[in-house]
């Protein structure tokens, strides 16, 4: 039998949590005040998918490994859905607005189509919408 797993929890280091959690309320994330300190908080990407924002120091804490500079390489993309085309623009347009930085221009596969943008500390986020239908 293959592993199903409940939950899904992305750890991501961050400079700044105020300034990370201010950035990610702007898109309009919400986030778990029980798993939320000085070190890190519990961002809701849906019910069974959280992300981790925790200060470098915590985060470095979990690993004998050096943190990546997100803002200089790429060690992972999150990727996130949308429920329309409408909506990855408007999700983008948020984080671009809030201070995030554009990362590749919008793609458009007819049956998909996605864009995405770098966080305040650098990492890479991909919206997509995939049109079920078109497939």
């Amino acid at each position: 039998m293959a592993l199903q797993a409940g939950q899904t929890f992305i750890n991501l280091p961050v400079k700044n949590l105020d300034k990370s959690v201010e950035f990610f309320s702007k898109i309009g994330f919400a986030f778990n005040q029980s798993y939320t300190d000085d070190n890190g908080t519990c961002m809701i990407i849906n019910e069974n998918t959280f992300v981790m924002l925790l200060v470098e120091e915590f985060f470095q804490t979990f690993t004998k490994k050096e943190i990546s500079e997100a803002a200089k390489s790429t060690e992972a993309i999150m990727a996130i859905s949308a429920d329309s085309r409408e909506q990855v623009d408007e999700i983008v347009n948020k984080a671009l607005a809030a201070g995030g930085k554009e990362s590749n221009d919008p793609v458009d596969h007819g049956f998909m189509y996605g864009w995405s943008f770098q966080d305040i500390d650098g990492h890479l986020w991909e919206v997509l919408f995939m049109d079920d239908d078109a497939a």
